[in-house]
């Protein structure tokens, strides 16, 4: 199994652009996601040409403005830092195109890849759209921005999400896993989760296992990392003191979000 905890190395690749994290199917267990984190300052480009891949572009924070060649959408994003906790925009572009980034400010980034056979529409996916969720009770609350949920009809096999977890919560819990194709019970999706931190030199602890526990292993995650799900369960738990921001990515062959609590801790659910 390949390790699970990613940690930021950054590259330039270009004047004014750095990677911070690049994860794929030849550096991980994960075969339907992609995932770069880049910094950019005002007036850098990124360009890239999409294979049979779909891509969503998260404006993370700062400003930018994106450019399939046919539609452009300037100056988008709406927070200097993810913990104003409120939804960003964010834009969709589907296989075989060239796209072009450039930043209006200094800005982080985040491009979700997955494979995908079908052509669809460039769709800006504007901060208002995000559907908002509160979710859990007692020491299991969080925030949720849902940016490119599963009943989204323009994307074939994304979905993303943003989740905030404030200090002394557990968020992902009671531990969930989706890595059986067997809906309606079940969907296989693989995951990703970009981690942040207020402050900054906090921590998190993660867990990914399986119930045979050949694969268990518990994680301490700062600032920058990257977590993946290539399968198992993967709960989160945040120390007091400190929240916790993260996105996450999935991707299967069906674009069907449906979880499958472990049997031992589901009874959190239904305390009183």
């Amino acid at each position: 199994m390949a390790r699970l905890n990613y940690k930021p190395i950054p590259r330039e690749l270009d004047p004014g652009i750095t990677l911070l994290q690049h994860i794929h199917k030849k550096n991980t267990a994960l075969q339907y996601i992609e995932l770069k984190v880049i910094e950019m300052s005002a007036g850098s480009v990124f360009q890239e040409y999409l294979g049979m891949q779909e891509v969503c572009i998260v404006a993370l924070t700062g400003k930018i403005t994106v450019t399939d060649g046919d539609q452009t959408f300037e100056a988008i994003g709406t927070r200097d830092n993810v913990f104003e906790k409120i939804p960003t925009d964010s834009v969709y572009i589907s296989i075989e195109q060239e796209f072009k980034i450039m930043g209006d400010s200094k800005a982080t980034v985040v491009l979700c890849y997955a494979p995908s056979q079908k052509k669809n529409q460039t769709r800006l996916i504007k901060a208002a759209e995000n559907t908002v969720e509160h979710r859990g009770q007692y020491q299991n609350k969080r925030l949720v921005h849902n940016i490119l949920p599963d009943n989204s009809p323009f994307a074939d096999c994304l979905l993303v999400v943003e989740v905030f977890t404030d200090g002394g919560n557990w968020s992902s819990y009671p531990p969930h896993k989706h890595d059986q194709d067997n809906l309606p019970l079940e969907s296989k999706l693989e995951e990703t989760y970009y981690h942040e931190m207020n402050p900054r030199q906090g921590f998190v602890f993660q867990r990914v296992y399986t119930d045979d526990r050949l694969l268990d292993e518990t994680m301490t995650v700062e600032n920058g990392d990257v977590v993946v799900v290539p399968e198992g369960y993967h709960p989160v738990g945040v120390p007091d003191g400190y929240d916790s921001y993260y996105l996450n990515v999935m991707a299967g062959p069906i674009r069907k979000w449906q979880f499958h609590n472990d049997p031992d801790h589901e009874w959190i659910l239904t305390r009183e």
